[in-house]
């Protein structure tokens, strides 16, 4: 398994912008990758992921539009940029990765994959 960590959070005003940033140790280009986040008194919750090689990525309702998962493999680290911050986008963000098989696809889980410690986004309003 290879460790991750996080960068490139902070503090931002409303409508602003961050890039966040996952490190890893190895090589991910056989890792899924992915982005969740938890708000104070809520649960973790899906963001974003991106597929092995970058043709597929998914996200979650409430980024859509907004945020953008990409991936450089040769650096072994995978980005999220966050546009348009709101008040709810306010969470400790974790950066996630799961060796997977398929290329094109991202698991439904990464509960036995590899976790950063996450990095803290705070949007000001």
């Amino acid at each position: 398994q290879v460790q991750l960590v996080e960068s490139g959070g902070g503090l931002v005003q409303a409508g602003g912008s961050l890039r966040l940033s996952c490190s890893a140790s190895g090589r991910i280009s056989w890792y899924a990758m992915a982005w969740f986040r938890q708000a104070p008194g809520k649960e973790r919750e899906f963001v974003s992921a991106i597929s092995r090689g970058g043709e597929s990525t998914y996200y979650a309702d409430s980024v859509k539009g907004r945020f953008t998962i990409s991936r450089d493999n040769a650096k072994n680290t995978v980005y999220l940029q966050m546009n348009s911050l709101i008040s709810e986008d306010t969470a400790l963000y974790y950066c996630a990765g799961k060796y997977f098989a398929n290329s094109y696809s991202v698991p439904n889980t990464y509960e036995n994959g590899s976790w950063g410690q996450g990095t803290q986004v705070t949007v000001s309003t």
